[in-house]
């Protein structure tokens, strides 16, 4: 008899990591702070050029070149490497929920759905609203030509509109092709799109890797023990694209998102030389100040030692070369 890994939970369904941390917190507790997040809210202030102009967002993507990282909002990244284009967890519409259900967007992504590159690889992490974004699958033009790769359990979500080539992989398993190697990898986090779903499909972080670059996607993720794991087995990584917002408050938030000074510690833990904070400044899931991130992000680098100029902020929009970032 095959004995399965620990993240596959005896009861069904998936678990986190052996070491990760646990929420506690009661049924009550939870229901309030839930009820507390459905409750209209204004929408914070967005500082000045915290989003790019439709133009200066086509001139960076063509001045930035392959290799290089465009942040399109909250998880969404155009990576290029090797030659080949990726896209990453592409949510992309006004509400992260079922309409008209769930937060909304106080700022717009940098590209719509029709706008999306015909991609090489599309990389979702888990089927949360806010990474999984069933509106922008609907209206992707390229389903024939884009390999999607999921974690267990996501398959038949994209075969069911129209993708073609899809492919679900467990933890620590890889996909190659023509040069490009994608590894699925463990987070420390959940998943869920309703009430009787909940942990049913596998959430998971990402190794994409050419002859010339290794980059590590998060997707959501708290701080755990397994990220020194994927750095012995995996390191090192050029550049980290790891979750820096949506925190508080920490007794429901530390076992699924990591705060600035958390996502510092997991960089270091794989062994990423640089770290491009991500699913921030976007869309209000928790209650802190939604721009407080990039500062706190900075300031763990300096005091963890990682070095303030290893911890980039873009702005929506803005695209990186990895040739000038490395």
């Amino acid at each position: 008899m095959t004995t399965k890994p620990y993240h596959h939970d005896p009861d069904g369904g998936f678990r986190n990591p052996e070491g990760s941390p646990n929420r506690r917190i009661g049924k009550r507790g939870m229901l309030s702070f839930i009820t507390r997040q459905l409750r209209p809210r204004a929408a914070p202030e967005v500082p000045d050029g915290h989003v790019l102009d439709r133009t200066a967002v086509d001139a960076g993507i063509l001045a930035g070149g392959n290799p290089s990282v465009t942040w399109l909002g909250h998880a969404a990244f155009i990576v290029r490497t090797g030659g080949k284009v990726i896209l990453t967890d592409p949510y992309l519409s006004e509400r992260a929920g079922p309409a008209p259900l769930g937060p909304k967007r106080y700022v717009p992504p940098a590209l719509a759905a029709h706008e999306l590159p015909k991609a090489d690889v599309m990389l979702v992490s888990h089927n949360h609203y806010d990474h999984l974004d069933a509106g922008v699958l609907a209206a992707y033009p390229h389903k024939d030509h884009t390999q999607v790769v999921v974690p267990l359990g996501l398959k038949r979500f994209f075969t069911r509109r129209g993708f073609k080539k899809v492919v679900e992989m467990d933890w620590w398993q890889s996909w190659s092709e023509d040069g490009l190697t994608i590894t699925t990898l463990p987070a420390v986090h959940s998943s869920g799109r309703g009430l009787h779903d909940q942990k049913k499909t596998l959430w998971a972080s990402f190794g994409i890797k050419t002859a010339a670059e290794n980059v590590w996607f998060s997707g959501d993720t708290a701080h755990g023990d397994i990220f020194r794991e994927i750095g012995t087995r995996h390191a090192p990584f050029d550049l980290a694209l790891v979750g820096i917002g949506a925190y508080e408050p920490r007794e429901i938030m530390k076992a699924v998102h990591a705060t600035p000074e958390d996502a510092i510690q997991i960089a270091r833990d794989i062994g990423a030389k640089r770290a491009l904070g991500m699913h921030w400044g976007t869309i209000m899931l928790t209650p802190e100040d939604p721009f407080e991130a990039p500062a706190r992000f900075r300031q763990a680098a300096i005091d963890q030692g990682y070095g303030a100029e290893n911890a980039l902020i873009l702005k929506i929009g803005e695209t990186r070369s990895l040739t000038d970032a490395a």
